[in-house]
C-alpha cells in the first residue's frame, strides 16, 4: 500500500502531496486514484487538471517502472503540486539514465507499436516537462507541468474544417 505524506500548505500557497509506491506495473493505476483524491480536495480546480493529469501521470509512472535498471525493491516517489495556474507532477525513481527528449517535430509514433508514446504525449500535452538528477546522487525525477489550457478542446474543429454548414 502506498505511503502518503500530506503536508498542509500555507493558506495562500499551493497544495502538495508526496507518495511512495512500489516499482510495480499496478502502481500507475494506484497513483491515478491518489491524484483523483488529491484533486477532489480542490473541487474548484479538479476538473481543469484531472484528465490530462491522470494520463501524463500514468505515462511517467509506467516509464519509471519499466526503464530503470535497478533492484525490484526500489520505490518510486510521486509528488503533486497544485495551484490555480498549474498542476506539477514529479515521478522520482532510482535509475540514473535521463530520458531522451523526443525531437520537437517528431511525428506520432507508429500506431502498431506497443511502446514509445509516453514522452511524446508528455511533450505535447503539458506546458513544459523535464528531468533532473535527484539530490544525493541516486536516481532522477521526471516532471511535467499542466496548465488548464493544456487540455485538448473536444469541440474545437480540426484545422481546415468548415464551421458552418
Amino acid at each position: 500500500m502506498p505511503e502518503a505524506c500530506n503536508g498542509l500548505p500555507p493558506a495562500a500557497g499551493p497544495y502538495q502531496q508526496s507518495t511512495w509506491l512500489p516499482k510495480h506495473r499496478r502502481s500507475a493505476g494506484t497513483v491515478r486514484l491518489l491524484l483523483r483524491e488529491f484533486l477532489r480536495r480542490r473541487p474548484d480546480l479538479a476538473e481543469r487538471f484531472s484528465d490530462v493529469g491522470e494520463l501524463l501521470l500514468s505515462e511517467l509512472v509506467a516509464n519509471a517502472v519499466q526503464h530503470p535498471r535497478v533492484p525490484a525493491d526500489r520505490l518510486l516517489l510521486v509528488h503533486f503540486v497544485l495551484s490555480p495556474a498549474e498542476l506539477r507532477i514529479e515521478v522520482h525513481d532510482a535509475g540514473d539514465d535521463l530520458p531522451t527528449r523526443p525531437a520537437a517535430a517528431a511525428a506520432l509514433p507508429d500506431h502498431d507499436a506497443e511502446a514509445g508514446r509516453g514522452l511524446f504525449l508528455v511533450q505535447h500535452l503539458s506546458r513544459s516537462w523535464g528531468c533532473f538528477p535527484r539530490p544525493g546522487g541516486i536516481g532522477k525525477a521526471v516532471w511535467c507541468a499542466i496548465a488548464p489550457d493544456d487540455a485538448p478542446d473536444p469541440v474545437r474543429s480540426p484545422a481546415g474544417a468548415s464551421e458552418a454548414a
